[in-house]
């Protein structure tokens, strides 16, 4: 391959829905789309194409770090995340500096992506992404510090992690938790963000968090509070408070009442 030519190439190491999204807008920029699919050596297409635009690590969060673990050095210096459940620690144990993208849109299979709230991304290659995601009328906006990212992380995490384990007892929609059992959605972000203190060994004020969340609630109020991967987020959420001696009751309860 010509220099040209992989300069010009983005590699997605897994294709799934979010992906393809993606893929688009990166095909109507310019770009020549490279997948690296489950079974495909990336050892073996790093070396056709050692330097490209950036690599997109599109995989699920439970396979992110066997991903990261096995990344071609060539690649290290291009990431770019987008996983659910992200926080700093994921890439900073792999001694990386990826660009990272908060996903505020969803796609599902056999329906077009639906937007919330504009992306916030943050990195070296975060302004390919805005540029390209605006090209398919998707928004996101260049954040200007490690900080604020960590901040739109978290509250992305709170927003996920609140409606999947609220809506695991009430179901609903995500404007029916909060104008019909707000407190009970409260005690549930709380401990969220109780967790996401403990893992990043910062402090978050809870209302800015609960408040950010909101803003996404409105982006989108018939979201329905609890997806297929719910069970799987409590069962993990309760996991990392026992490694780190934090004690949830409300969740706890939660995940007691669904085994009954």
């Amino acid at each position: 391959m010509t220099n040209n030519l992989t300069s010009k190439s983005i590699v997605i190491i897994g294709m799934g829905e979010m992906a393809g999204v993606f893929a688009r807008g990166f095909l109507r920029s310019g770009y020549t789309v490279v997948p690296v699919n489950r079974k495909d050596d990336c050892q073996y297409v790093a070396k056709g194409i050692p330097n490209p635009a950036f690599v997109l690590v599109a995989v699920g969060e439970t396979d992110l770090q066997g991903v990261l673990t096995d990344i071609p050095d060539q690649w290290k210096k291009s990431l770019v995340l987008l996983q659910n459940e992200l926080l700093p620690n994921d890439w900073l144990q792999h001694d990386l500096e990826p660009t990272v993208i908060s996903v505020w849109f969803e796609k599902k299979k056999g329906q077009d992506y639906k937007v919330l709230i504009p992306s916030p991304v943050f990195g070296e290659k975060a302004q390919i992404l805005v540029d390209t995601l605006a090209s398919i009328d998707i928004p996101a906006r260049k954040l200007s510090s490690a900080e604020d990212l960590l901040f739109e992380l978290v509250v992305k995490n709170v927003y996920i992690l609140t409606t999947n384990i609220a809506g695991l007892k009430v179901g609903g929609t995500v404007s029916e938790l909060w104008q019909n059992h707000q407190d009970f959605a409260r005690l549930v972000a709380t401990e969220v963000i109780q967790l996401q203190s403990k893992l990043t060994a910062q402090s978050f004020d809870t209302e800015k968090l609960i408040n950010a969340m909101l803003v996404a609630f409105e982006g989108d109020p018939h979201h329905n509070c609890m997806g297929r991967s719910a069970p799987a987020r409590l069962e993990r959420a309760l996991q990392l408070a026992e490694q780190h001696q934090l004690n949830l009751p409300t969740l706890k309860d939660i995940a007691l009442n669904i085994k009954r």
